[in-house]
């Protein structure tokens, strides 16, 4: 999911074809992953697992059972080959699901934890690259990085008191666009 296209950043920048598509994915692709993790998705974290020959169990810090029902499809990503995929859900327990694995090498694995933690996507009904207010923040975002790749002290030094200007990727990044993102934001990352 791109929420600034290559074209939307080369148009607000005004550099033409100057630069090559690659290099603008980049910045595209970073802008996103500062901004995603913030964004409100239908997301749990997964903190352990463990599994027989045929079934794998996810492992969970937070109470489940009245999130995830049987036979419900999980993405399941950052947890290795075995349980990474769609995963339809054969079990919940109060902290657990269980799922059937696939694979060549399933020997018996007790429960371990996973760090850092994987993550169990359910079905979302937002889609992100169709908010204004989302793509907005997201092209601002690109730009400042674009602009700190370009002029890494973000301004000039002040003669009078030499301070420098303030660090565009800095902790103020999100802070900047941060009125278009509130209705948007998990509250689960405004923890600290």
């Amino acid at each position: 999911m791109a929420l600034t296209t290559i074209a939307e950043l080369r148009t607000a920048l005004g550099v033409g074809t100057l630069y090559a598509d690659a290099t603008l994915q980049e910045v595209c692709d970073a802008a996103d992953n500062v901004l995603l993790p913030f964004l409100w998705t239908n997301t749990t974290s997964i903190t352990g697992h463990s599994n027989t020959a045929n079934t794998g169990t996810s492992y969970f810090d937070e109470y489940i059972q009245d999130i995830f029902y049987v036979g419900q499809s999980l993405v399941i990503s950052g947890c290795g080959s075995k349980h990474n995929g769609n995963k339809t859900l054969t079990a919940v327990g109060e902290r657990s699901v269980t799922y059937a694995i696939t694979g060549n090498n399933n020997a018996v694995t007790p429960f371990h934890p996973i760090n850092p933690y994987g993550v169990a996507a359910a079905e979302t009904y937002t889609d992100y690259t169709t908010i204004p207010a989302i793509q907005e923040a997201a092209l601002m975002i690109s730009i400042d990085i674009w602009q700190s790749r370009q002029a890494p002290s973000s301004g000039g030094v002040s003669i009078d008191g030499y301070a420098p200007s303030p660090y565009r990727m800095g902790n103020t990044l999100l802070a900047r666009v941060r009125g278009l993102l509130a209705p948007y934001l998990d509250p689960r990352s405004m923890v600290g």
